[in-house]
This record gives structure tokens, C-alpha cells and sequence, in this order.
């Protein structure tokens, strides 16, 4: 298992034949990552590679592109095709590198601010009456656009696959945004019925994933190019 995981080949990877209908794939991704999610005990290296395999395969469009470039005549040189040299491969990474930070990570960042920087006011307005109905309706409006905001997240993240160059940071901010989508979780479950744990849960997940954001933020120059 651990040699697929490592493979370049995205279908050995998720473990499925190259004919594999979008459910079966689906399916298969889902087990990966039950088994191999780090908050499971799995393997950090081996969820960033499923994750990277299922943002091409998951989407029709990428993994037609995908299986194009897996065809004989996509790999061999054409008559008249440039070669890539070592220097023009470090040019197209740092260029994969750069246009992942920008199209993926910092739209995302933005989006995990507009859920977690409003939490603290959101929480000292709900807690003047947590049985008021327009507190209490107000809350689970901020909770309502929270979570169309992870959908967007989530979407972004498995646009583009992380840069291998980037595979900490990477990780790292797949942890950030699974925490802020169980925080929402826990908090959700406090507004149907009131139960504190709940509560403290989903704060403490939120003031967690605060201080990874900004752990992340300060990763984030370590990439400047």
C-alpha cells in the first residue's frame, strides 16, 4: 500500500483501474482517507498524496486532461518539441509553486478569516441571552455563511494539487481547515440543544485553528520565490 501511495500515478494511488467510473472513484477516496487522516493516527505524507490524486481524478475535466498526458504520445518527444532541461523544470515549479499560492492558498486564507475572525464578536453577542431567538438566529446565520464559505474552501484546496515543493505547508493548512469545518460541526450541534460541551469544543477548535493560521502565515514567506 505504502508503494502506491507513493506512486506518480494517481489512479495506484486511490488504488482503482484507469476505467474506474467517478463513484468508484469517489468511493475509494473516501476510504483512503478514513484510514490514512492523521487525526486517525495515518500518515501525513500518505493523505497529502490521496488528496493531491483525488483534486485531478475527482474532476472531469483534470482527469481527462490527466489521462491525455498518460497516453504514449503525450510522453514521447514529438519531432520539433522542446526538451525539458534540469533549469527549465526548476522554472516550471517555481512557477507551479507561486501560481498555487496565489490561486489556492491565498483566496483560502481570506476565506478562514471571514469565518474565524468574527467568532469572539458572533460569541460575546450570543452570550448576553443564548435562549433569545434573534441572538440565537443571528448565530446560526454567521454559522450558515461560515459553512458556504469551508464549501469554497474546500473546493479551492482541491483545485490545483499542492506543489511537492510545498508538501509541509500543504498539509499544514489541511489541518487548519479541518479543524475550522469541526469547530462549525460542534458549534451547530450546541444550537440544538444548548449542551456546553459543545460549545467549548467548537471555541477551543476555532482558537486552535487561529493560531495554525497564523503559524501558516508566517510559513508563507518562507515560500516567497
Amino acid at each position: 500500500m505504502k508503494a502506491a501511495l507513493a506512486s506518480s500515478d494517481f489512479y495506484a494511488v486511490l488504488g482503482v483501474p484507469a476505467t474506474a467510473e467517478a463513484d468508484e472513484i469517489k468511493a475509494a477516496y473516501r476510504a483512503l482517507v478514513k484510514r490514512h487522516h492523521p487525526d486517525a493516527g495515518g500518515d501525513d505524507t500518505a493523505i497529502l498524496a490521496i488528496n493531491a490524486a483525488w483534486a485531478v481524478l475527482g474532476d472531469g475535466d483534470r482527469r481527462r486532461t490527466y489521462d491525455l498526458s498518460r497516453q504514449p504520445s503525450a510522453r514521447s518527444g514529438r519531432p520539433g518539441s522542446r526538451v525539458a532541461t534540469p533549469a527549465h523544470r526548476g522554472l516550471d515549479r517555481d512557477g507551479a509553486l507561486l501560481g498555487w499560492l496565489q490561486q489556492v492558498y491565498g483566496p483560502i486564507d481570506r476565506l478562514l478569516a471571514q469565518v474565524i475572525n468574527p467568532f469572539p464578536g458572533q460569541l460575546r453577542a450570543l452570550a448576553a441571552d443564548p435562549y433569545d431567538d434573534s441572538l440565537m438566529g443571528a448565530f446560526c446565520a454567521y454559522l450558515e455563511q461560515s459553512k458556504s464559505r469551508m464549501d469554497k474552501v474546500e473546493a479551492l484546496y482541491r483545485s490545483v494539487p499542492c506543489p511537492s515543493e510545498a508538501r509541509g505547508f500543504g498539509l499544514s493548512l489541511y489541518h487548519c481547515l479541518s479543524q475550522v469545518q469541526d469547530a462549525l460541526l460542534e458549534l451547530e450541534r450546541y444550537t440544538l440543544g444548548y449542551v456546553d460541551s459543545y460549545l467549548h469544543d467548537g471555541r477551543e477548535m476555532l482558537r486552535e485553528a487561529k493560531q495554525r493560521r497564523s503559524r501558516l502565515k508566517e510559513e508563507r514567506r518562507s515560500l516567497d520565490l
